[in-house]
């Protein structure tokens, strides 16, 4: 008996990658798996398939209002429940931003935050139904993607960091919101080789000297999803809101932004006046933090 064991659960951009190792890990542990893609999903069905596992392809584009409700029915139809939505889908269109076109941001927008939301919308409304009609599901759980880039910055990524760094604040918001209907939402910030990566030459050369060290593959993406399938479970009760970055074998719980240093005086402040304030407010706050979420 695995931790979601007869549990139905939406994993999007499931065909590859992260994506599909969190598929596969949620058919180990005894869950009914929609795979979600744009792309072909037949490889992946039949891994699910093969390893005993209940499983349902769907192709429907999350980042439309239409293809995310049809996705939440397509599930609910098959399976007749929904308990858990992983959103993971995702693209990359880096670029600086002097050099940025606006159809790579509205793309890389779309679909990260834009299909985060629809997808979680409609699942949110099955749920609340659910309740209404006096047959609450069992641990509803919403599982978001955020990125190292959304949370610490990366350069090249404005469009991209903008979107996770959205979701990340989604997922504290929509936490607050869903927990009169015991709907958990977390997300985790993953740092992995996948398609995305693999092009970054002194990422994969820092994975390759990182594995050697640890003794197994730092990089790859199976290493994310067992944190995943988790928060998906009825295990993580009462975790809701928060955060986690995970590379590797190393699970960090995110500190949201909090005030720092602070300068207070009771009148308005005179413009000449913050020539000091400001910059000794700076220098008393701690740096922004690196990609690896240590301060700089």
């Amino acid at each position: 008996m695995g931790i979601c064991q007869d549990r139905v659960v939406i994993v999007t951009g499931a065909a590859n990658g992260i994506g599909r190792e969190h598929a596969l890990e949620f058919a180990r542990q005894g869950a009914r798996v929609v795979v979600n893609d744009v792309a072909p999903v037949d490889g992946v069905l039949e891994e699910l398939r093969a390893l005993g596992a209940d499983a349902l392809g769907n192709s429907d584009d999350i980042s439309s209002w239409e293809g995310a409700q049809a996705l939440v029915a397509a599930a609910v139809s098959e399976f007749g429940v929904l308990h858990a939505v992983v959103n993971n889908a995702g693209i990359l269109r880096d670029k600086m931003v002097v050099t940025m076109e606006p159809d790579q941001w509205d793309a890389v927008i779309r679909v990260h935050l834009r299909g985060t939301f629809c997808v979680t919308r409609h699942a949110a409304a099955y749920w609340r139904a659910q309740n209404k009609a006096g047959t609450p599901v069992e641990a509803p759980r919403i599982v978001n993607t955020s990125s190292p880039s959304g949370l610490f910055g990366n350069v090249g990524q404005s469009n991209y960091g903008a979107a996770k760094a959205g979701i990340a604040a989604f997922t504290v918001i929509a936490a607050d919101e869903l927990a009169r209907l015991h709907v958990g939402v977390n997300a985790i910030a993953p740092t992995a080789l996948t398609d995305m990566t693999i092009g970054l030459d002194s990422y994969v050369d820092k994975v390759r000297r990182d594995s050697e060290a640890a003794g197994f593959d730092v990089g790859s993406p199976a290493n994310v999803s067992p944190l995943a399938v988790w928060l998906a479970s009825p295990a993580s009760e009462g975790i809701t809101g928060r955060v986690f970055t995970i590379n590797g074998g190393a699970i960090s719980v995110v500190e949201t932004w909090v005030k720092g240093p602070t300068a207070r005086q009771d009148a308005r402040w005179d413009v000449r006046e913050l020539d000091d304030v400001v910059p000794d407010l700076v220098a008393r706050a701690r740096p922004n933090s690196q990609m690896n979420g240590m301060p700089r």
